[in-house]
């Protein structure tokens, strides 16, 4: 059985992926920053974010639903919306990443407020843009590889940064005690 409180978390992570996987396919031109940057390297960490609270509030079980769940939808819309390639290599990242930072943040949740959220969300990162990219794009003739450094590089900052929606979402709901035996 699927706990509907779940939902808003599955629903935020399928926008984020399916958006992130169409603004992949597109250079951030601005700044000369098209060999650098595209547009997914700006909303696909806010997945580390929707991960980490889901985590925070209902643990590691139903974490993993949740990321399970968003992978499948997001990937056979990804299919639709986006190339083949793409959605696979998306599909792939994500479900590897995710899981991990899942696993991460568990290990690192009775630490400092701040240090489950930035680690697991730092490797999952990492590990994210390598398979991501190098599935996506490798053999393509683009610049896949500045577009790695750059994706990983705002996936940082974002990291950073959502530190700050992180601490002021973290209490408003109770979060999850693991049971100890």
């Amino acid at each position: 059985m699927f706990d509907r409180r779940l939902i808003p978390s599955v629903m935020a992570m399928v926008a984020t992926v399916v958006s992130s996987n169409i603004l992949v396919q597109y250079p951030f031109t601005y700044f000369g920053l098209g060999d650098v940057l595209t547009w997914g390297a700006f909303s696909y960490p806010f997945a580390f974010l929707v991960t980490d609270l889901t985590n925070r509030w209902f643990g590691p079980v139903k974490t993993r639903r949740v990321v399970y769940v968003g992978f499948a939808i997001a990937v056979l819309l990804s299919i639709w919306l986006s190339e083949p390639r793409i959605a696979l290599a998306s599909g792939t990242a994500f479900l590897c990443a995710q899981l991990l930072d899942v696993t991460v943040f568990n290990r690192l949740r009775s630490g400092s407020w701040w240090r489950a959220p930035l680690v697991s969300s730092s490797i999952g990162s990492a590990l994210d843009t390598a398979i991501f990219f190098s599935i996506a794009f490798a053999g393509s003739g683009l610049p896949w590889t500045t577009w790695a450094l750059g994706d990983f590089s705002v996936k940082m900052l974002v990291a950073i940064s959502s530190l700050l929606p992180y601490a002021s979402l973290m209490n408003w709901v109770k979060p999850y005690q693991p049971v100890r035996s």
